[in-house]
């Protein structure tokens, strides 16, 4: 039986009214919260959480994997999506990217 759990969820910055949700760079602090710095000492997004934008809207894409690999990081997220009434779609759009 195929799997029919989507790869990955999109946090999308819209709330249910359609309004867009501020501050412009939310998608990038939200993902920040779970980067790392790298040996370069730069700043590394987690592998399972990134920013991008999809039809001009900005997003944070979120790897279903980081529910099994950090299950409290994965509730946080979604539970910030829950308290914006932020919009959450499943899968991937073929329509995004990178948030610049």
């Amino acid at each position: 039986m195929p799997d029919t759990q989507p790869a990955e969820m999109i946090i999308q910055g819209l709330t249910s009214a359609g309004k867009a949700f501020r501050p412009s760079d939310w998608a990038e602090r939200l993902s920040g919260v779970l980067s790392t710095f790298g040996k370069d000492h730069r700043m590394c997004y987690s592998p399972y959480v990134r920013p991008v934008t999809i039809d001009g809207v900005k997003c944070v894409v979120v790897d279903n994997k980081l529910k099994e690999a950090q299950p409290k990081a994965h509730a946080f997220l979604m539970g910030f999506a829950k308290d914006n009434d932020l919009q959450v779609l499943d899968g991937r759009r073929c329509s995004e990217r990178p948030a610049s």
